[in-house]
């Protein structure tokens, strides 16, 4: 199966895909942030009860690229979507190593 392109922009809106391609999404998509200068990342997972919420956060948690992450603002999808922060300090060849 072919890889599929998604423009690297300050929001992911993870309702377009299946939640089994959500772990590996995440993390391609941060590392790709990084590469394009992006450090703040709005991860759009919807409200729902939650369950994709802490799986999203759970995901970050571990992400050594992750400087910390919160809930967005209410104007910004309120609980059903989180801010991300990303490292600034990363080099490109330390983000190559974490794939």
């Amino acid at each position: 199966m072919e890889p599929v392109k998604i423009s690297i922009e300050d929001a992911l809106d993870l309702h377009t895909f299946l939640p089994r391609d959500i772990p590996d999404l995440i993390e391609d998509y941060l590392t790709e942030c990084l590469k394009a200068g992006l450090y703040s990342v709005r991860i759009i997972h919807g409200k729902g009860k939650g369950v994709q919420k802490r799986r999203v956060q759970g995901l970050l948690r571990k992400n050594p690229l992750v400087s910390s992450f919160k809930d967005a603002p209410p104007e910004a999808g309120g609980w059903g979507a989180t801010l991300v922060e990303l490292k600034r300090n990363f080099r490109r060849n330390e983000i190559n190593e974490n794939k």
